[in-house]
């Protein structure tokens, strides 16, 4: 079960984060219908027992009271989705009618126990953020109190009842609300990992693949191309022959530190596996799109691992003016196939250079290297020069 999500530094999201369509609006939506349901049933079921509820007005008061708990679901199922405001009033409103139940039952202890605003407080928990939730816990004890102020003579013995069973209500909000504060960090945590590359920490595949629309959606809305550059490192497979796969992962992090401290702040650096990587980014030209590739290739050569070993790469950019109604994960793909051309043309040229698609081709391997086959999504790379 997914609660409202968390911000990076573990703070509530605001509402306007969340899509009115999303998973966690549908969640909370079925999950209050369920306790509005359960919670008028029950009522429901004490109203046909005798001596239960007063009678006269008092009862029908009660009555209507759950058949509106009933039928409050409704809109809730109906419609499928609740945001945080109107959650926090449902909360409220399930305190204020335990308080209106209490008053209308012979024997609130026995009949109306203040366990039954655990429904209501663990919803808070789980769903409302922590100024919401200080309200709820703050308001929880007050219940209680209106509640059970009739079935106790000695102000003394209500005031443990209410310590009680208010402060139980409110210990289970708190443990409840860290509970869920927990899952949230290790679900986003988990997701970091998930659109990480564990070795370099850049992006990586996946995580090029998700954040593709949002390039492609601020291309079309400003007017720009987008440019992907494909680095290939020179020789690479030589590094880990003759160095050591140690040798040849410092060398990568090496890389990636240099290319993460050259591209500029909206462009995406990822990893597509072995020694191969792209950055995705929005240029004005081609021109634009050489000048930076250019940049790359000067950042990878100046780089150095910790071991001293030198580096090149060979580059291929590829540009693509978006359309509206395309699909994005294939034109992604199409657009990097593109770039992976264009790179072994840089590599045929002499490696350490950058070369710029023009018409894709078939390609030959550079006299006596043999070259990776081109990327494709989900292929797989092995090692190559």
């Amino acid at each position: 079960m997914r609660a409202w999500p968390l911000g990076s530094d573990g703070s509530d999201l605001p509402e306007e984060a969340m899509g009115p369509g999303s998973a966690e609006h549908r969640l909370a939506a079925l999950v209050i219908a369920v306790l509005l349901v359960v919670g008028g049933a029950t009522g429901l079921v004490n109203a046909a027992l005798d001596g239960t509820v007063r009678e006269g007005v008092t009862g029908w008061t009660y009555t209507a009271t759950m058949v509106g708990l009933l039928l409050s679901a409704v809109p809730l199922v109906v419609r499928r989705r609740v945001g945080r405001w109107s959650t926090f009033g449902l909360v409220l409103l399930g305190h204020l009618v335990y308080v209106v139940v209490a008053q209308c039952i012979d024997d609130p202890v026995r009949y109306a126990s203040p366990m039954m605003l655990l429904f209501s407080c663990c919803a808070a928990a789980w769903f409302l953020d922590r100024r919401m939730l200080g309200v709820v816990m703050a308001l929880t004890p007050v219940a209680c109190l209106a509640a059970m102020a009739g079935s106790y003579p000695s102000p003394v013995g209500l005031a443990v009842q209410v310590g009680v069973h208010g402060g139980m209500l409110v210990l289970v909000s708190v443990t409840v609300y860290l509970l869920r504060r927990r899952v949230q960090r290790l679900l986003a945590a988990t997701e970091a990992l998930s659109q990480r590359d564990p070795l370099t920490g850049l992006a990586n595949r996946r995580h090029l693949v998700d954040q593709a629309p949002r390039t492609w959606r601020s291309a079309r809305r400003e007017g720009l191309r987008v440019a992907a550059m494909v680095l290939d490192l020179d020789h690479f497979k030589q590094v880990n022959d003759v160095h050591g796969h140690a040798a040849g992962d410092a060398v990568l992090r090496g890389v990636a530190t240099a290319l993460s401290d050259s591209v500029r702040p909206s462009d995406l650096l990822a990893r597509l596996g072995g020694e191969e990587l792209v950055v995705l980014g929005l240029v004005a030209d081609p021109a634009e799109a050489a000048r930076l590739a250019e940049r790359l290739r000067s950042a990878v050569a100046g780089s150095r691992s910790g071991h001293g070993h030198p580096v090149t790469a060979s580059i291929g950019v590829a540009l693509v003016n978006p359309v509206d109604g395309e699909d994005v994960t294939e034109a992604l793909w199409r657009l990097v196939d593109r770039a992976d051309a264009a790179m072994y043309e840089a590599k045929q040229a002499g490696r350490d250079r950058v070369a710029t698609s023009r018409v894709p081709r078939p390609r030959s391997a550079p006299a006596g290297e043999l070259l990776d086959p081109p990327t494709l999504p989900g292929a797989a790379r092995t090692d190559a020069g």
